[in-house]
């Protein structure tokens, strides 16, 4: 073997788009923080924290959601045992105008900060960064965080909550909700779930204007990413236990399932959707499920870590998605196109 083929062979590069990091990044611990409404959900015992009320003692739905922020970070800090100071960086962010939800948030935290926008991905954004950081030595330990809030989103996005506005049957519910996890190089005593690969998402535009139908939006990007990760690994649909979305609802799961069908691939075995799993369809008026970056967030927190953990499952890949709109693209027309960042999970042991 020449060194050209050595090298070739230890590069974490892999296909088009994928990483595979030869040395795992360790998700140590994580916390879920949620509002009254997914505490009343299938998932309702397993979140860290549930609120009686959705403004959680705040004067406004901006401030509430950072104080979801505030308090799902430093839930996470105290499950690990880690000490602010511990964390070299921060990823985080959210939905709203400029991310005030992350800046007001986690400012007191007193932390180096990399804010990011990946709409509802961000929490598959913000894992995917802290794991390349980390694994490429340039900080032991990091903290992702992201946060949604069904009544800020409201108003950012569509219309404030006392306009009263009807919802199709097509809509998502956004989840008020803040996940946070803190990631590290090392194991150390316990960990949750370890990251063993990447493949970072490319924007997806099918020419859908409907906000109102997010799930289809979206649906795209998912097909998109979950196919190429499925080449540059070299793998099929059941290596995995679950193929997991973040916030497609039931109609952009069936979009998905379409799309890899006709491409070949068939994942309805292992698909699982957070939008789907964290509301109960028949109980609570959610249309076509959740959505927001809080909804895949806190799912992965309170449930799939939890499988991972437990040794349940064994492998998960983990690809939420994020429909790339704003208020003024939407007025003026604009498409909306996705996004979906996947993130493999394995087994800590």
């Amino acid at each position: 073997m020449n060194k050209n083929q050595s090298t070739a062979q230890e590069s974490p590069i892999l296909g088009k788009q994928s990483v595979n990091l030869k040395k795992p990044v360790y998700i140590i611990d994580s916390a879920s923080i949620v509002g009254k409404k997914e505490g009343e959900g299938p998932l309702g015992e397993l979140f860290d924290l549930v609120g009686e009320d959705d403004m959680f003692g705040s004067q406004s739905w901006e401030e509430a959601e950072s104080t979801l922020q505030k308090e799902a970070l430093g839930t996470a800090l105290r499950k690990a045992g880690w000490k602010q100071e511990d964390v070299r960086f921060l990823f985080a962010g959210d939905l709203l105008g400029q991310e005030i939800a992350t800046s007001f948030g986690l400012m007191d935290f007193e932390l180096p900060l990399f804010g990011l926008y990946g709409a509802c991905s961000t929490c598959g954004l913000s894992i995917t960064l802290a794991s390349l950081v980390i694994s490429g030595g340039f900080a032991e330990k990091a903290a992702c965080v992201t946060s949604s809030h069904f009544a800020s989103a409201e108003k950012e996005f569509r219309f404030p909550l006392g306009y009263g506005n009807q919802r199709p049957l097509s809509a998502t519910w956004t989840v008020t909700g803040s996940g946070a996890f803190v990631l590290a190089a090392d194991k150390g005593g316990k960990a949750r779930a370890k990251i063993t690969g990447l493949t970072p998402g490319k924007i997806v535009d099918y020419g859908l204007k409907d906000s109102m139908n997010m799930g289809a939006c979206m649906a795209p990007a998912a097909a998109s990413t979950i196919e190429q990760h499925l080449k540059d690994f070299g793998r099929k649909p059941d290596y995995y236990d679950k193929i997991i979305t973040g916030d497609l609802g039931t109609v952009g799961q069936t979009v998905l399932i379409d799309l890899l069908t006709k491409k070949g691939i068939d994942i309805s075995g292992q698909h699982m959707d957070c939008g789907i799993e964290i509301f109960d369809a028949k109980e609570q008026d959610t249309h076509a499920g959740g959505s927001g970056c809080g909804c895949s967030a806190v799912t992965l927190s309170a449930y799939v870590l939890k499988m991972l953990e437990e040794g349940v499952w064994k492998h998960v890949l983990f690809a939420p998605t994020g429909a790339l709109l704003s208020k003024t693209s939407f007025n003026e027309g604009q498409n909306v196109p996705g996004i979906a960042h996947a993130v493999v999970l394995e087994s800590p042991e």
